[in-house]
């Protein structure tokens, strides 16, 4: 995590013609070489110099591969820049690979003359054969469209280490801290930050903390003094405009604690988290267990449905109950969501989701639960559903998911993913004043005839009242066999649930009026192409979409944060455009929900390979609207019906 002030709205400037604008940078190596902290740290680095980024961890699937095999590999990117930053880039522009399945697993993704920097002290028989290759591809010429910058990174740090006395196999783990010195030395980095982080992380052990801060200064002595190369220059990337606030760096599962903390606060509310271990989720309750000063309780149960069930005992206990889990923990919570919807109790649930069915790919991005969230429970059993469409965003949509679930008496179900729980972006931390409080009453006298307790008595948005169980003359019974209207009695008679079903419908139908209209992202109401994302897709859409523009293309971008109910403006607005294209991270989810519920011809362009969308696909597909040839929108017109999409590269046929 970084911490800075910006104090000018001009603090960026436009970058010389020897500066780039904006760098893509992939760290890649084993699950244990430490990939993710090294990129981590960098983006640390990057944070403090002001640049704008986006980050994207990559994960193995299994918990731990074979050592040096394709399936083992680990790898962080980061794009950052003196301009605005959505994604984490299409392609890098350097790529570390410390090991032969590193570079074969990420070669094909680096730019066309990029920069590979490679430890060839790992390109060892045994390894290239983990890796399949034949032969080694440092020497047979099979690099040649990129620049090659290979070194003994190994036998370098090995050397850096030496005076610290620590055997190979721990000074081997300096490597990354090596390889980090060498990519500050390369962005004009500041090294001073990450030698006090390291002396706090090994505090207790300061052989290792300065052992590793030697290997830091040894990398970076490293590009200082050796002659690697022409094609390795330092290059420096101006800070990015920003307005003047304190900024930090915040990943999807930072911020929903933090907006989970926030919403509880002004709905007036302690908070319950019952939560299970589940990768991408489990994160959200490693923060939250660091925040119980502020009326947190956390709860690690021993299964999926104790932590759901201990959450809605919770909210009828009074507090904000919580959980979060991914799309198979989600599955197992589903007879316990149709439990807090029939007793109509504020319950915030967030799904991480991730690549499935089952087991599925749980390090990978996905948005296939789109489905599972609006329908996925038995018995007719609506709940709001909201979508947070980056890291910083996740803060917002927190707190909109506590609004709702309080207001309305219902849980609300928010969608996140892999990407965006791992991903990391600049946030620029909002003023606690200038969010609106929405304070929960409880029931706390008898709200019938006679002083008779109506626990399902409605008011004009169809919302029950919450009864703190234990006020005084408030006795009252709830629970997941159906119940009489306002009296809660036991009736599950014909009518009474024809009854109780349309109500329940009929309050999750009305959050539609307290949510804001529909707005366009970029572009205009009406015209010949809207292209419409949801969630994670909002980087590459909004930068496809910018693109397009540029070249005069008739192309708008609509991005829903509201998946259920959706905006009441919603329908009119898709129907302006003469065209609807719809990416998504699966086979066609939201794409079917918009026809079903506007009857508008949505277009899919899906993408299931466990990896974010690239802005090219999308722009790809932009073009082929416009007959293939940028820049046509004054050109021949293009039927609707007409239009073809291309398959996106990665994508499952």
């Amino acid at each position: 995590m970084a911490t800075v002030l910006a104090d000018s709205d001009s603090q960026g400037s436009a970058p010389s013609a020897a500066q780039p604008d904006a760098v893509v940078v992939r760290f890649a190596g084993d699950s244990g070489d430490g990939m993710q902290l090294t990129g981590g740290q960098f983006t640390l680095s990057t944070a403090l110099a002001g640049n704008d980024l986006a980050t994207f961890p990559d994960f193995p699937a299994e918990i731990r591969a074979p050592q040096g095999t394709l399936f083992g590999v680990s790898a962080f990117q980061i794009n950052f820049g003196s301009t605005a930053i959505e994604t984490a880039g299409d392609q890098p522009d350097v790529l570390v690979a410390m090991n032969p399945a590193a570079l074969k697993t990420n070669v094909q993704a680096l730019k066309e003359g990029g920069l590979i920097i490679a430890d060839s002290g790992e390109f060892t028989k045994r390894n290239l054969e983990k890796a399949k290759y034949e032969v080694s591809p440092l020497d047979d010429g099979s690099l040649s469209k990129w620049n090659l910058l290979a070194f003994d990174i190994s036998a370098l740090t090995l050397e850096s280490v030496k005076p610290f006395g620590l055997g190979n196999k721990e000074a081997l783990r300096c490597k990354n801290m090596w390889t980090l010195g060498l990519a500050l030395w390369m962005f004009d980095r500041d090294r001073a930050p990450l030698i006090e982080w390291l002396k706090g992380k090994f505090a207790k052990n300061p052989v290792l903390a300065d052992a590793n801060i030697a290997a830091l200064n040894a990398g970076h002595a490293y590009g200082e003094t050796a002659e690697i190369g022409g094609q390795v220059k330092k290059v420096h990337v101006d800070p990015a405009a920003s307005t003047p606030g304190l900024y930090r760096t915040v990943t999807g599962a930072d911020a929903i604690a933090y907006g989970l903390v926030a919403g509880a606060q002004l709905a007036g509310l302690k908070m319950f988290f019952g939560g299970y271990p589940i990768t991408p989720a489990s994160s959200i309750l490693h923060n939250l267990a660091k925040l119980k000063e502020f009326g947190v309780t956390t709860f690690q149960a021993e299964d999926e449905i104790a932590a759901i069930c201990a959450a809605i005992g919770a909210s009828y206990a009074g507090q904000l109950g919580v959980t979060s889990s991914s799309g198979p923990g989600i599955a197992l919570k589903g007879e316990a969501m149709g439990l807090a919807v029939i007793t109509e109790l504020p319950l915030v649930i967030i799904n991480s989701q991730r690549g499935g069915p089952s087991t599925g790919l749980p390090t990978k991005t996905e948005q296939s639960d789109l489905y599972q969230a609006v329908y996925g429970r038995n018995g007719d059993t609506p709940l709001p559903v909201i979508a947070a469409r980056s890291p910083s965003d996740a803060f917002d949509c927190a707190i909109e998911a506590c609004r709702i679930a309080t207001t309305f008496m219902t849980p609300v179900m928010l969608l996140t993913d892999g990407y965006i729980a791992n991903a990391a972006e600049p946030w620029r931390v909002p003023d606690p004043d200038s969010f609106e409080p929405f304070p929960v009453t409880f029931l706390e006298e008898a709200n019938g005839p006679d002083g008779k307790v109506l626990p399902y008595k409605r008011d004009e948005r169809g919302v029950r009242p919450w009864i703190k169980p234990g006020t005084p003359g408030l006795m009252h019974r709830i629970g997941g066999i159906e119940k009489a209207p306002e009296t809660g009695d036991l009736d599950y008679s014909p009518a009474t649930h024809q009854l109780q079903t349309d109500a329940r419908k009929d309050k999750v139908d009305g959050v539609a009026k307290s949510i804001l209209v529909q707005e366009v992202t970029l572009g205009k109401e009406g015209g010949k192409l809207a292209v419409v994302g949801w969630g994670s897709t909002f980087g590459p859409i909004h930068q496809a979409v910018r693109r397009a523009r540029s070249k005069g293309m008739d192309v708008s971008h609509i991005h829903v944060r509201h998946i259920w109910p959706l905006p009441a403006n919603l329908g009119e607005l898709l129907k302006s455009y003469d065209k609807i294209l719809v990416p998504e991270m699966n086979t066609g989810q939201f794409k079917t929900v918009l026809r079903d519920q506007f009857l508008v011809d949505a277009q899919p362009l899906n993408k299931v390979s466990g990896q974010p969308f690239a802005i090219a696909e999308i722009e790809a597909a932009i073009a082929t609207y416009f007959d293939g040839v940028p820049g046509n929108a004054g050109g021949d017109e293009v039927e609707p019906n007409d239009m073809q999409l291309p398959n996106p590269v990665g994508v499952d046929e």
